[in-house]
């Protein structure tokens, strides 16, 4: 059983990257070998609309055919049992790396039928880890869950199965005070860190632990 966590945030120290350990850690319990991706150290670009992967009769059909760094993390991708994406929240979306990589991983495996299906081969768990600076009760009103919702509708459709895991109010700097930030009280910020971030990181662990259990300790 493979585990395979992509990390869209820049930071490969931080909330993020932080939990998505965790849920290999989860996933690794279970006996699953693990690989935590940062995609802020590849070079790629998003969906160029070249249709490749579309073209009936190529070679490339159902498969990206843009070469780059993303070409054998696809490859791994095909051979895995389990995916978690990471992600800050930047502007109401996911940051600007995972948008591209999604556009890529996913486009290849979409199928232009009614309804959409997928030339994915297999069904899969993910699962994707959101961060975000905002309390929870301000995500309905900014309007994120539309962007949100989309993505995980998108996953589940290609590869079967998908589950989210929110983390709100979490700590963007170590020290507010170099910062231009006074709508957040760096008190605060620092006691919901110390207080709520370990609940958050048992949560993701409770995340990788379950997506394996739905593999089976063997993988499919």
């Amino acid at each position: 059983m493979n585990a395979i966590a992509i990390n869209g945030s820049p930071r490969k120290r931080w909330n993020t990257a932080l939990l998505l350990e965790k849920a290999l850690l989860g996933a690794k319990s279970l006996g699953a070998e693990t690989e935590l991706i940062h995609l802020y150290d590849l070079t790629y670009q998003g969906c160029i609309s070249c249709f490749a992967c579309k073209t009936r009769g190529s070679e490339s059909f159902g498969k990206c055919a843009v070469a780059d760094d993303l070409t054998p993390i696809f490859d791994r991708i095909e051979k895995a049992d389990i995916l978690i994406f990471g992600s800050p929240i930047y502007l109401g979306n996911v940051t600007g790396e995972l948008r591209s990589f999604l556009e890529r991983l996913v486009f290849q495996y979409l199928t232009y039928t009614d309804p959409p299906g997928s030339l994915f081969s297999r069904r899969i768990k993910t699962g994707i880890i959101y961060t975000m600076g905002i309390p929870e009760e301000a995500m309905a009103q900014l309007g994120y869950n539309q962007f949100l919702d989309s993505t995980e509708m998108f996953l589940t459709r290609i590869f079967g199965h998908s589950e989210a895991l929110c983390c709100f109010d979490t700590l963007q700097f170590d020290d507010y005070s170099k910062y231009f930030a006074p709508r957040f009280d760096p008190e605060q910020k620092m006691k919901r860190h110390e207080d709520v971030f370990p609940l958050d990181c048992r949560k993701a662990f409770e995340l990788g632990q379950r997506l394996a259990n739905a593999c089976g300790t063997r993988g499919t």
